[in-house]
Formats: structure tokens, sequence, C-alpha cells
């Protein structure tokens, strides 16, 4: 007796299910086939890579084992003790603390938690221009999965920080891997292996431009909804918009008490549309609210969006429009950019059909480029009946139409 316990003592629980399965003469695959696991999860066990076994698996491998009474306890106990020696001692903290309440985002919160949490994505991509609010909706989906009960959240700033050595302080427990600003690509291999070893993970990324990931899902962020004119003078109805919504928000932060008057709305709806709903661009136009009124502001915009600099500290966003939309037309291909500035020299929106009509080129060919631009960010969808529709931001066709982004480049 005082044997077996200086044994279990002495040795993890992989090496102690070595011995038992060895002491009555069973092979790894005839242990399986009795306790309805898989080989590979035997011998994953007993070479140590899985560490932390689950009960009902330990309880299989008691009854498969034929163990009873003390033995069977001491099993049993043996795998208690390994899941606590090698529980992580760095505790995941909490998910970086956002600002304020996300606004205008409800849905594709819903959407994307649901995704990994209900529906049991591995991997999704949240990609989109600067500006538009990746890490914002990656916070708000990280917050709620953090108070969850039984979920993790692991927060990686791509900039600052290594993904390596994350496996073993995961292990099988549900978690949410987020990987924000990846827009140097992420390492392939080692999402495969983190896959691999910790069952319950989740992975999700921001990044400007989706790397293709086997396996993974790409969810393309656009802006917010802006108004039509029709609301311009319907202040009830223009506050309900996406990003009215938001800018309004920002506005009453900085303003507490300010109300979107009937003399106010048309001013404060055009920055919404001049700023194509960009939440990086209205936070930072607000900024400015202190010292100009919502006309005042169209009037600087209309003079020139990529000029208005940064408000002073603490009173808005550092979002830098032009860079943001210059850096993504950076990343176009020839023939991308191309058909980037033939649409966004055609008014209104178009259809994918209308793109290869206006492109002259072959259609697979182009579709892939629309698919590209809304990738990037450049371009986004449009409510239709007959179809998918699409229309180049506002900002792009001042950007595209004009010398501004021969300076920003030069500048660059």
């Amino acid at each position: 007796m005082h044997g077996v316990t200086s044994l279990q003592s002495a040795t993890g629980f992989g090496e102690l299910l070595r011995v038992r399965r060895e002491r009555v003469g069973l092979t790894q695959q005839v242990l399986a086939d009795h306790a309805t696991l898989s080989v590979r999860a035997i011998r994953d066990m007993e070479s140590g890579r899985v560490q932390r076994p689950r009960q009902e698996t330990v309880r299989l491998l008691a009854d498969a084992l034929r163990l009873e009474g003390h033995h069977r306890s001491s099993f049993e106990a043996a795998a208690r003790r390994q899941a606590l020696l090698e529980e992580p001692r760095d505790e995941p903290t909490a998910p970086p603390v956002a600002r304020g309440a996300i606004v205008g985002r409800e849905l594709e919160v819903e959407v994307l938690t649901d995704a990994l949490a209900v529906h049991g994505d591995r991997l999704v991509t949240v990609a989109g221009l600067g500006g538009v609010g990746k890490t914002r909706l990656v916070l708000e989906v990280a917050r709620r999965l953090h108070l969850a009960p039984g979920w993790s959240v692991r927060w990686i700033d791509c900039g600052r920080q290594s993904v390596a050595g994350l496996a073993r302080t995961i292990g099988e427990r549900p978690t949410l891997l987020v990987l924000d600003g990846a827009d140097a690509g992420v390492d392939t291999a080692l999402l495969d292996e983190l896959f691999h070893r910790c069952p319950g993970l989740r992975v999700l990324i921001t990044a400007r431009v989706p790397q293709p990931l086997p396996g993974g899902q790409v969810i393309p962020l656009a802006p917010l909804p802006t108004p039509g004119p029709e609301l311009d003078h319907d202040p009830v109805a223009l506050a309900e918009v996406g990003a009215v919504r938001l800018l309004l928000s920002h506005l009453r932060r900085l303003r507490p008490g300010f109300r979107l008057e009937p003399d106010e709305a048309p001013a404060v709806a055009s920055i919404c549309r001049q700023l194509d709903g960009l939440p990086g661009a209205l936070e930072l136009v607000a900024g400015w609210s202190t010292v100009l009124s919502p006309r005042q502001l169209v009037a600087r915009l209309t003079d020139g969006p990529f000029h208005l600099a940064p408000p002073p500290a603490g009173f808005g966003g550092r979002a830098d429009v032009g860079a943001a939309l210059g850096a993504a037309l950076d990343r176009l291909t020839l023939g991308q950019r191309d058909l980037l500035e033939r649409l966004a020299a055609t008014p209104g929106d178009w259809s994918g059909e209308d793109a290869v009509a206006l492109s002259g080129r072959p259609p697979q060919e182009c579709l892939a480029a629309v698919h590209e631009l809304l990738a990037s960010g450049l371009i986004r969808s449009v409510p239709a009946r007959d179809g998918v529709r699409f229309t180049v931001l506002n900002l792009c066709r001042r950007l595209c139409g004009s010398g501004v982004y021969a300076e920003l480049a030069a500048a660059g």
C-alpha cells in the first residue's frame, strides 16, 4: 500500500496511467477500446501533452483498468493533483476597459458573440479600415464572454505582446483569445498547435487586411449607417441612425445637456455623411465641438476633411482619416486601384454587374477585386431591393478625385 502511494506521489498522472496499463497487460489500443477513448487521447495523457484530463475521462479509464476501492480513489486523486499542479498561476485578467458604452454596434456584438460562444466558430477575423471601430467591437464581445460563467479571456496587443507559451495556460477551458491589431499576420502553425492542444479555444482577430486562414471566417466591418437627406429635418428619426447616435454621444460627453435641435439637425446629419459614419472620424470631429458649432464643423469638413487636426488631448480621438484611407489605397494592386477610381467617379451606388461592365474585365477577376475593396473598407454595401449593391465611401471619392492623396503619400 505504501509503495503504491509513494509511486503516485512521485510520478505525474500520465506516468501513473502508463504503469497501471502495463501492470494489467493492456496496450494503448486495447485500453482505448475498453475506455471508449481514442488511442491518441491515451498517448497524449501518458506523454504529458494532456495535463488536465477531464473528470469523465478519468472515470472511464478507472473503469477500463478495473480499479476499485483505494486504488481507484488514489488514481482519481492523482488526476486532481495533476490538475492543481498544472493550473496556470497567471490567471487571465479582464480585457481592457473601454472608455464608454458601445453605440451603434449592438447587432454586430450579438452576432459575433453568438458565433463564438453558441455556434462554436473557432477562428474569426474582424477586418476593416483604420478607425472603423474593430477594437471597440471586439472589446464588447470580450467583456461579455469574460462575464459569462466558465469563460476566460486572453487579450493580446499584437504590437506589444507575443502569443508564445499560451497553450499551457489555456488548457481545455473555454477561452477567447483576442489578437488585436494583427496587421502583420499571424503564425498559422502556432494557431494550429493552440487549436490542437486547447479544445475550448476561440480566436478573434482584428486586422485592417484579413489574412487567409484555414477554417477561418472573415467579417468585414463597415462604418456605421448614415442618414439620408430625407431625415435632415426630423431630429427624432435622425437620432435613431447609428452614426448620429454615436456622434451625439460624443457631443453630450463634451457638452453636457446638448440637444439635437431642429436648426442643428441638418448640420449633424451632414457631418455623419461627409465622414461616412466612421467612428474614429466622428470622435475626432466631436472633439472640436467645444469651440465650433455643428454648422461650423460642416464648413471645415467641406473645405478639407483630411486636414482637420486632432483636438487637444482629452477632447477626442486621434484618428487620422486621411492616413487610414491612404494606407488602405497603398495596399491595393494596380488593378484594384484602377477599378476603385472608376467606381469613385461614378455617382450613386452600383452592383457587381455594374462594376464588371465599367471595368471591362472578366467577371471573376472584377468581382474578386470588389471583394477586396469591401474587405479593405473602401466601399460599403447599401440596402437594396434588387440584390447586393455598393457605394464608394464619400471620403474615398474625395481622396481619389483630388490631389490630397498625393500630398499625404509625399508626407508619409
